[in-house]
């Protein structure tokens, strides 16, 4: 019987692979999201993306920076900062623009969230900005509980708040015992 192998592009899930805010290959999520903010909100929104030092994201600091590679192209990428002791605060979730409604920030935030169960943080939060339905809608049906009343007019809320529990690791040996 012969086997024929599926194309790479439908076979392979794009690498995780964790970098630094310096690596070449994050410059089209910086670059992306600084357009997109600014032609959302009519300003240079550059200056956002600068709001934290580059080390916030390291994990000596708490923190992460990951790409999703495609053919050793970034196609997706998020990260989270410390926010407290027990937060984790999520920003920069972006899909290159010529891979998105692929799920590709589901599985961003899926790989997020992991992460910093894994470093022991057991909350996330984060906040979108109110011309971003599509970060409001992913928020929603990924398990974010709103921090803010869903029913009123996004722009009267200014940032949108967001808040998920993580799931605590169960104590050593119980999970064998499962």
């Amino acid at each position: 019987m012969t086997s024929v192998a599926q194309p790479a592009s439908l076979s392979a899930e794009p690498a995780v692979i964790h970098v630094t805010v310096s690596d070449p290959r994050v410059r089209p999520l910086l670059r992306e999201l600084g357009d997109e903010y600014s032609t959302r909100y009519g300003r240079d929104a550059h200056a956002e993306l600068a709001r934290y030092p580059d080390e916030e994201f390291t994990a000596p600091h708490g923190g992460v920076l990951l790409l999703l590679l495609e053919h050793g192209e970034p196609v997706a990428g998020g990260a989270f900062r410390r926010y407290d002791e027990t937060t984790a605060e999520l920003k920069r979730i972006w899909t290159h623009s010529a891979h998105r409604r692929r799920g590709l920030a589901r599985r961003v935030v899926a790989e997020l969230e992991r992460e910093a169960s894994a470093r022991g943080y057991r909350r996330i939060y984060l906040t979108t900005g109110p011309r971003q339905p599509e970060a409001r809608g992913l928020y929603l049906t990924t398990g974010y509980t709103p921090l803010f009343d869903t029913e009123a007019d996004p722009e009267t809320i200014g940032p949108l708040p967001f808040e998920k529990h993580l799931p605590t690791a169960p104590p050593q040996g119980e999970a064998a015992s499962l």
